[in-house]
């Protein structure tokens, strides 16, 4: 019957003398491999191995391999093994034999003196023996784990001298840790991401690293994309802890071949579940509407309309998913999912916008001397109360209701209302797409043009960044989220014209 053979539990640490606890491979002090500890026999202190024959020519007879006896050998006297010297404080761990200490042959019939010496060429040129090598157990006696040819070291603590520099010794033996590590980096080339802690292990659905448990940044904290002449930045802002905004940026044609570009942006409600979901999903599907309608020779204003209503579809559908799909998110009142919207699209000589709640698009001509305008009335307390005349702007916005929204998209939505408006610009501008992240920052039309940077016409993305950097200078206590589309009107096109729905 086999029998599984068990490591001697030490009574103390060979490294630092610490007793280690039972069934430790590793010391808990010092890291010292207890799994490289010769196995000390429990029934004799020495153990016998043969002599090889006196005739020179004779090949040396085998060693004993471990549990079991040594062949006898006629007149063979048995060899023990020399006591090896006391250990001082400066040995750590304590000096071992190695198999050349002992006369003897391989399986192979080879000296084992022969086998050291190949072990020492194959290290490092300089390095002999004692010398420059790392501390730690030699082989077993017999057929005992052979040396790292590269320091392995138990902490991970990275020193730039190296470990040699480090102040701490590196151990001998394989840390067992290290293949896991390799196969490990090598799932994630296969697919998936790679974790930005331990840059080996892959990353779970949830977002952590299954190697470290490391959590990831997630992608929407900060946004960036520019498509020919729209671009969009959208950042999670220095107070909340996930952006919950999002935006599509995305350009196609019309039927006579003319351009037409789109910028959506969205802003997740707070109060409600899944708000980061509801703003990505109206914004693709919004998005997607665009595309689709506009080629086909839709008005751009009913197109824009179309869009804001496949928007609501899109988040309405997210409250009939089952109710497992909160668990994440229990730290909310369970409200549908639920956002705001607001988009424009240029085609032709058109400017349409169109939005459900308080985010806004803002009109900065190219000539700082002429009139900037607010396109969009928010659907919010502040506005209902001035458009009433109860209060005048400054009183309305000063009240702590003034940005509760009255608009929305959401299955719990009191009735869906959007609102589009069309322009035609007679002179050359940037339109401003943002969410109040933004705005509350650069409320009226004259600061948002103040803090649109000046060459922001020719590098939008780089105005949409600076637009977001001057929300983060103010606090950035909400998601900031900025769509820049630059506005070229024909030299022969004079005279304006808007129409409002």
């Amino acid at each position: 019957m086999s029998q599984s053979h068990q490591q001697p539990a030490l009574s103390k640490c060979p490294g630092c003398d610490e007793p280690p606890a039972a069934g430790d491979l590793f010391c808990g002090a010092c890291g010292y491999d207890l799994s490289a500890v010769p196995a000390r026999p429990g029934d004799r202190p020495t153990m016998a191995i043969t002599v090889p024959p006196a005739a020179p020519e004779a090949p040396a007879a085998p060693v004993a391999s471990a549990g079991q006896a040594a062949p006898a050998a006629s007149g063979a006297e048995a060899v023990r093994w020399p006591v090896a010297a006391e250990a001082d404080s400066s040995d750590v761990p304590a000096p071992v034999h190695r198999p050349s200490d002992l006369p003897g042959t391989d399986s192979g019939g080879r000296p084992l003196a022969e086998q050291e010496q190949q072990r020492e060429q194959a290290q490092e040129p300089g390095a002999a023996a004692g010398q420059g090598a790392p501390l730690g157990p030699g082989p077993g006696p017999l057929g005992g784990p052979e040396p790292s040819a590269v320091p392995v070291r138990h902490d991970d603590r990275a020193e730039p001298g190296g470990a040699e520099h480090s102040g701490d010794f590196a151990l001998a033996a394989p840390d067992p840790r290290t293949a896991e590590h390799a196969a490990a980096a090598a799932a994630p080339a296969a697919g998936g991401k790679l974790c930005v802690a331990c840059r080996s292990g892959r990353v779970d659905p949830d977002g952590y690293c299954e190697n470290c448990g490391h959590a990831q940044p997630r992608e929407r904290d900060h946004m960036e994309q520019e498509l020919g002449s729209v671009a969009a930045v959208s950042d999670r802002g220095l107070r909340h802890h996930r952006n919950e905004d999002s935006f599509a940026v995305s350009s196609t044609a019309l039927p006579d071949g003319s351009p037409a570009v789109v910028a959506i942006v969205c802003d997740g409600v707070s109060s409600a579940s899944r708000p980061d979901e509801a703003s990505a999903a109206a914004a693709n599907a919004a998005n997607e509407s665009l595309l689709a309608s506009l080629p086909r020779g839709t008005h751009p204003q009913q197109a824009m309309h179309e869009a804001i209503v496949a928007a609501s579809e899109a988040v309405n559908a997210l409250a009939q998913e089952p109710a497992g799909a909160m668990e994440h998110d229990a730290h909310r009142h369970q409200n549908a999912p639920a956002c705001t919207l607001v988009g424009a699209v240029m085609a032709g000589e058109l400017l349409i916008v169109g939005w459900v709640g308080d985010s806004r698009v803002y009109w900065v001509p190219e000539d700082r001397s002429r009139p900037t305008a607010r396109l969009t009335e928010d659907d919010s307390w502040a506005a209902q109360m001035v458009a009433a005349g109860l209060m005048n702007e400054a009183e309305a916005y000063a009240d702590e209701r003034a940005h509760a929204i009255t608009g929305w998209l959401g299955a719990d939505a009191y009735e869906l209302e959007p609102h589009t408006a069309a322009f035609k610009p007679d002179r050359p501008g940037l339109v401003v797409v943002c969410t109040d992240g933004l705005w509350n920052y650069a409320e009226s039309a004259e600061e948002m043009a103040a803090a649109v940077p000046a060459d922001a016409q020719e590098h939008p993305l780089r105005g949409a960044q600076v637009l977001v950097g001057h929300a983060l200078d103010g606090g950035g206590h909400d998601n900031v989220t900025v769509a820049l589309l630059p506005f070229a009107v024909r030299p022969q096109g004079a005279g304006s014209a808007c129409e409002t729905v």
